[in-house]
């Protein structure tokens, strides 16, 4: 699909992969934004992001500067059902999509998907509270230079 959307907009099928042959290039493609510099990637989900807060109503609210609180337990029973369970699935669903460009929320996610079945006005307070550092963090993402070597670094914490 992402090199169907390159031939509307008259690109060729490299643009994503040689950089060389523009100084400065944006393409829209999906959600994601790629900004081609003459020798790097950037790569962000901006533009979904703030479709997500203006569905949410967050255009104008604060920012926070962890996505969950460092001792929020978050359990099957706490906090009143929500009225309508079907919003707060829509969300939830919408930030494991943006996973993808912002890893930094994945373990806050993982936290609220567990309770999509029966969600409660706790697990919908922290999907705000993410939504809020998403906000404050809205132009992260992945940096790509031409002139870095491709070398995969990876940690895991294992108990």
């Amino acid at each position: 699909m992402a090199l169907n959307k390159l031939h509307e907009l008259g690109l060729p099928n490299s643009a994503l992969l040689s950089l060389t042959w523009v100084t400065w290039l944006a393409i829209m493609i999906l959600p994601y934004f790629f900004v081609a510099l003459a020798k790097a990637l950037f790569y962000l989900s901006s533009k979904y992001a703030s479709e997500l807060f203006s569905r949410v109503g967050l255009t104008d609210s604060k920012t926070v500067d962890i996505p969950v609180e460092l001792n929020a337990h978050l359990t099957l029973t706490g906090g009143k059902s929500l009225s309508n369970p079907s919003f707060y699935r829509r969300l939830v669903g919408s930030l494991v999509y943006l996973i993808v460009t912002r890893p930094d929320i994945s373990n806050a996610v993982h936290q609220v998907s567990q309770y999509m079945s029966t969600p409660r006005l706790t697990h919908y307070a922290t999907v705000l509270c993410i939504l809020r550092y998403l906000k404050g963090t809205i132009f992260h993402g992945f940096f790509y230079s031409a002139q870095s070597p491709l070398v995969l670094h990876a940690f895991s914490v294992a108990d």
